[in-house]
């Protein structure tokens, strides 16, 4: 009797272990684009989200493209920063903080000036629903770490 509970009780704890693994979804690794192709797939996304004319798309793409240039110069100062080995300061942090927000306030005015109003007000939703998106997945990435 006490060999058939011990085999039971294994047959469980495997069968529930096993249950586990399969309901966590791997994160596939995807391909890295490059800048040019992450700018055409979000010119492509806005376009039909906000119905863009021609112009528009123009200038939504210099906006892109130059957007993606200060990240890449951000991407790759960090970068440098953290080969050396030395921590940034809390004026460091702070000052990199206030860098970004103005870039943000600033791509956020160049957006605005090229947007009719209800185009802008849906942008500004989308990024909203973006931020909230970002905000689960990484209170997501939180609990699965505990």
């Amino acid at each position: 009797m006490k060999k058939l509970f011990i085999a039971a009780m294994l047959f469980v704890g495997i069968a529930s272990f096993a249950q586990d693994a399969d309901q966590k979804p791997t994160r596939e690794h995807k391909e890295r684009m490059t800048p040019e192709q992450r700018n055409e797939k979000q010119l492509q996304k806005l376009t039909t989200e906000l119905s863009l004319d021609a112009s528009q798309q123009a200038q939504v793409k210099q906006l892109l493209a130059d957007r993606s240039a200060k990240a890449e110069k951000f991407k790759e100062a960090r970068k440098d920063k953290k080969d050396s080995n030395v921590k940034p300061t809390a004026e460091e942090k702070a000052a990199f903080k206030k860098q970004m927000e103005d870039e943000v306030a600033a791509n956020d005015a160049k957006m605005k000036s090229i947007l009719k109003a209800d185009q802008y007000t849906k942008w500004k939703a989308l990024q909203e629903e973006k931020k909230e998106k970002m905000r689960d997945n990484m209170k997501e990435r939180r609990k699965d770490k505990i």
